[in-house]
């Protein structure tokens, strides 16, 4: 038997003193505030049967999944799917800079797709894959998917039935919140919504649309 449940959980706060879209770039790992974070949420699901633990390649969710290998005994897994998604804007502050850049502003075309990056389409794709394949790995217990804001949204608005374009500033997906998904029929439905780390989120610095 698959899964019971499939946690989708988003990394904590990362070192970002520039406040720039760090996207896939390298070197941006965990804030302290962001390690304390990612240590809240493991510890919320405390006595659940986690049967896996897989990460986003990159090195602020790997850091995040960190203290869910350690609770729950699991080593971590990689899945390229669960990463962030390419972004044009990367290496920069869009409210600094972007006004400054007029060469970028091409790229906010078509916001429907979206123009400045991988299409919202290719994300839901290669996220549900991951969500079925991860599902399916274990026999019972739990599974615990640790990615990124966008790829998050894109999930929990489809179960939803919503469409894929957004404002990315109305995303519910806080840092090292948890969105919980449960299989019903042939689809996958949210059953629960968390922000484990809610107490530390109003003194965090960078939040991230990313």
């Amino acid at each position: 038997m698959p899964a019971d449940l499939v946690h989708l959980v988003r990394h904590g706060e990362v070192e970002n003193p520039t406040g720039v879209l760090y996207g896939r770039l390298d070197g941006f790992g965990l804030s302290e505030r962001g390690h304390r974070m990612a240590e809240l949420a493991a510890a919320s699901l405390a006595g659940h049967d986690i049967r896996a633990v897989v990460a986003s390649p990159l090195q602020r969710t790997r850091e995040s999944a960190a203290p869910w290998v350690t609770r729950f005994g699991r080593e971590l897994e990689i899945d390229e799917r669960l990463i962030e998604p390419t972004n044009r804007f990367e290496g920069i502050n869009m409210r600094r800079d972007l006004p400054r850049r007029p060469d970028l502003w091409r790229h906010l075309a078509n916001p429907q797709r979206p123009s400045w990056g991988e299409p919202f389409l290719a994300v839901q794709q290669r996220m549900l894959a991951a969500i079925d394949d991860h599902w399916r790995s274990v026999d019972g217990g739990e599974v615990v998917l640790v990615s990124h804001q966008m790829p998050i949204t894109i999930v929990a608005r489809t179960v939803a039935g919503r469409r894929l374009p957004h404002n990315p500033s109305s995303r519910r997906c806080a840092l090292s919140s948890i969105t919980t998904l449960e299989r019903r029929g042939d689809a996958f439905v949210e059953v629960l919504y968390a922000e484990p780390a809610a107490e530390l989120l109003r003194d965090a610095i960078d939040t991230g649309a990313v």
